[in-house]
This record gives C-alpha cells, sequence and structure tokens, in this order.
C-alpha cells in the first residue's frame, strides 16, 4: 500500500496566533486532558528529543526521511510547545532547518517522494507563523507550488510517488491534500480548483459502501477510508451521501487496527473521527489511549518495523486530538 514513505494540522491565517492557542486552551480547560495521555506523550517527546541527530533527523529506519521529521515537528507542536524558547525548541528548529536543507532550490521539491515533499509541507505550514526562521515561508511557498504543478500534470488529478508521475492514489493524493488545506490555513494561495480536483479523484476511489480502494475503488480499507474521511471533513464537505456511507464503514471497522501500518492509520482514524462523530470519536480515543499504553516502552518510544521515530510521532499525533493545539483540531 506505502511504498516508500509513510505517513501525517494547519496554521490559522484569521486570527493572530496567540489568540487561537488562547481560544483552544479556555475549552480545553473545561475538558482536561487524562494524566495518562500527558505522561504517553510527555514520554514520546523526550524520546524523540534525546534520539534527534545533531542534522536534526533520526537514524533509525526511515527516520532520516524528510517526511519523518516533519511529523516529528509536528508532534512537538500538537503539544503547544514554545518553538523558540521551550524545552523543545532547539529540536524543532533543528528539524526544521533539515527540512529546509532538503529542499531542492531548483523546484522546492524536499526529498525523495511525494510521500516526503507532503508530510515536510504539513510541517512547513503548521510552522510557519509561529517559529521564528524567515526561511519557513518561501520554502513553504515553494513547496506548495510543486505540490499544485505535479497535480496539473497529473491526468489523473492526483498524485502518485514524483512530481511527474501520471497516475495517482489514494495514499499520496491525501497526503498533498492535508498540506494544501495545512498552507491554505497558513495564508498562502491555494487555488480552490486544486482541492476540487484533488478530492473529485478521491471521490473516484470510493465503493458505495464508503470505503475507500487505493487506486480505485475495489478492495476498500479502513486505513484509506480514514484518510478519505479526513479531506472530506477539513474541506467542509460533510454532507453528502459518500461522507455518510465512508463514516458509517469506519464506524463499523472501529475496532480494526493496520498490522502493515498501525500508526499510519491511528493518525488518520483519529482525525478522522474526531471532525465527523463526537460519540465514535470518543470511543475510538478510549480505546486507542489504553491501546497506545499497553505498546509504549520504557524509553517513551513505540516498536514497528519502520522505525522508532515514524512509530512515535505517528502515535503521538494520533493522541495529540487530545490536546487540539493545532487549528486543524477545530472543528
Amino acid at each position: 500500500m506505502i511504498s516508500r514513505l509513510l505517513l501525517p494540522l494547519l496554521l490559522a491565517a484569521v486570527m493572530p496566533v496567540a489568540e487561537a492557542q488562547n481560544t483552544d486552551l479556555r475549552r480545553r480547560l473545561e475538558d482536561p486532558v487524562p494524566a495518562s495521555v500527558e505522561s504517553m506523550y510527555r514520554r514520546g517527546l523526550d524520546f524523540l528529543a534525546k534520539s534527534q541527530n545533531d542534522e536534526g533527523s533520526w537514524t533509525d529506519g526511515v527516520g532520516s526521511e524528510p517526511g519523518v521529521v516533519g511529523l516529528c515537528v509536528i508532534a512537538f507542536l500538537a503539544h503547544g510547545e514554545d518553538p523558540n524558547h521551550g524545552p523543545y525548541a532547539k529540536n524543532i528548529s533543528k528539524g526544521i532547518d533539515f527540512l529546509l536543507a532538503n529542499q531542492r532550490e531548483s523546484n522546492g521539491y524536499i526529498g525523495n517522494s511525494m510521500y516526503n515533499h507532503g508530510f515536510a509541507t504539513l510541517a512547513l505550514a503548521e510552522a510557519y507563523g509561529v517559529v521564528d526562521n524567515p526561511k519557513i515561508a518561501p520554502a513553504l511557498r515553494k513547496a506548495v507550488d510543486l505540490i499544485l504543478t505535479a497535480q496539473k500534470r497529473n491526468p489523473a488529478g492526483g498524485w502518485r510517488y514524483t512530481p511527474d508521475s501520471r497516475d495517482a492514489d489514494t495514499t499520496v493524493s491525501g497526503c498533498q491534500l492535508v498540506a494544501l488545506f495545512g498552507a491554505k490555513n497558513a495564508g498562502l494561495g491555494v487555488p480552490d480548483e486544486a482541492i476540487r480536483k484533488g478530492l473529485a479523484y478521491m471521490a473516484r476511489c470510493r465503493s458505495s459502501d464508503g470505503s475507500y480502494g487505493y487506486t480505485s475503488a475495489g478492495n476498500g480499507k479502513p486505513t484509506l477510508t480514514a484518510i478519505g474521511v479526513t479531506c472530506l471533513a477539513l474541506a467542509k464537505e460533510k454532507e453528502g451521501k459518500g461522507f455518510a456511507s465512508s463514516l458509517k464503514f469506519l464506524k463499523d471497522n472501529i475496532d480494526f487496527r493496520d498490522q502493515h501500518y498501525p500508526y499510519y492509520f491511528e493518525y488518520y482514524m483519529s482525525q478522522a473521527l474526531f471532525h465527523a462523530d463526537e460519540a465514535a470519536w470518543n470511543e475510538w480515543n478510549t480505546k486507542n489511549q489504553r491501546y497506545l499504553s499497553t505498546l509504549q516502552r520504557p524509553n517513551g518510544s513505540w516498536p514497528g518495523d519502520k522505525g522508532d521515530a515514524f512509530n512515535t510521532a505517528g502515535a503521538l499525533l494520533s493522541l495529540a486530538l487530545n490536546f487540539r493545539y493545532l487549528p486543524i483540531y477545530e472543528k
């Protein structure tokens, strides 16, 4: 399903960052974060902080890929950490510097696959406006332009492994769509037509039962469906029959666990249910907390065959809805 990298909120442009964060904080005081979640999250961040190398990446598994570094940066920001003066400020700064260093000057491409590029772009969108680094804005603009250019040359209206791909799949396309939503909410110009075309491609991969397939409407899977629902929710397109059928598919598979890409699934499933159905998300969130608590190692990481940095970032981001510091977690 995911052949090269893997895995994936947004920065509000309509109000100052401080105001957005204060609004979130007031709401969360009425809905306190469980102590067990805070403990898990803090231990996970401590692991990422201690295992990051001087270049800003991680050496295990796919931890040196820009997309994974981007996810780790987002995991820090999603906990409400001060990116300029807080205890993890240096980790955030090193991660962003790594992303900038891996962007091609010629076309803005970050890394060696659109998975890398999409998640790295998302991280830059999250950092834009809150991290004191003047290089972020032009890098983000170039990264977004590459996504848009890649879509224009793709007959399917979606994305796949490289900027020159002529075919598409729902995992890569979902990644680019979320990055575009992030950039748009950060204040960058993103054509509505690009969002519409991307969502239209995703819709062609949705079966009558609401499930999404990989490159077509057949063989739908919960992981792919969670990606589709997340994209529709971020686009504020939750009224159609397609959304309702996809949500029902996810609720019918609420106990599903992806054995091949578990943390990728949990990342998207948490967002999909949070935006779509409060009761379903509450049920999922309780089960997910329990599930992840049994897997977390003493050093704060989570196990898996993709590397501890990727596994830990994905697990943390599936818990980050409990904090809701990032605007993507606002319904």
